[in-house]
């Protein structure tokens, strides 16, 4: 779909962009991964790494495998790296920007679940932890910054549930828009 609306309507291929919230998160997550030659950006709210969820039948409370779910699928950084990569291989360029929110009372999607976005995405990206930010970009709110924050960055949502409200105006500007 991304392919046929970029040649049909000469849409901008810089500015094709991926987001979502719990499930849609998850999809983000592997959008991203597997198709990092299309994916300029994306910002994603409440969900797992790319690749935590598979074999399982979906991401509803529902239906979702227990495992990724509870947080319980725990990797490395470069192993959930090469979990990305198997999604497109032989790809060589660069991946997307990455943004990802999580509140830390998620009883739907383990909090847990932040810290192995970010693992997998700081090993994709090759940015390494930089600082926190408190309070941004509200009360509550920690931003992670990664390198110097254009490639990664991650937000705690303190005692904020599933899932993390969308933040428009930081996603607008995340995305360049």
């Amino acid at each position: 779909m991304i392919r046929y609306t970029l040649r049909t309507y000469a849409a901008d291929a810089a500015r094709v962009f991926s987001t979502g919230s719990s499930a849609g998160c998850a999809m983000t997550q592997v959008m991203a991964a597997a198709y990092p030659d299309l994916i300029a950006a994306a910002t994603c709210y409440s969900g797992a790494a790319a690749g935590c969820l598979a074999g399982s039948p979906g991401f509803s409370p529902q239906t979702m495998d227990p495992a990724c779910a509870r947080g319980q699928n725990v990797k490395t950084g470069a192993e959930w790296a090469a979990v990305a990569r198997a999604m497109h291989p032989g790809w060589d360029g660069p991946y997307p920007r990455m943004a990802t929110w999580h509140g830390t009372a998620d009883a739907v999607a383990s909090y847990i679940n932040l810290a192995e976005q970010v693992k997998q995405w700081s090993a994709l990206l090759g940015v390494e932890f930089a600082r926190n930010v408190t309070d941004s970009p509200a009360r509550g709110y920690t931003q992670m910054v990664f390198g110097d924050g254009t490639r990664l960055t991650a937000y705690s949502a303190e005692g904020v549930g599933h899932t993390v409200p969308v933040h428009a105006l930081e996603d607008m500007e995340w995305f360049g828009l």
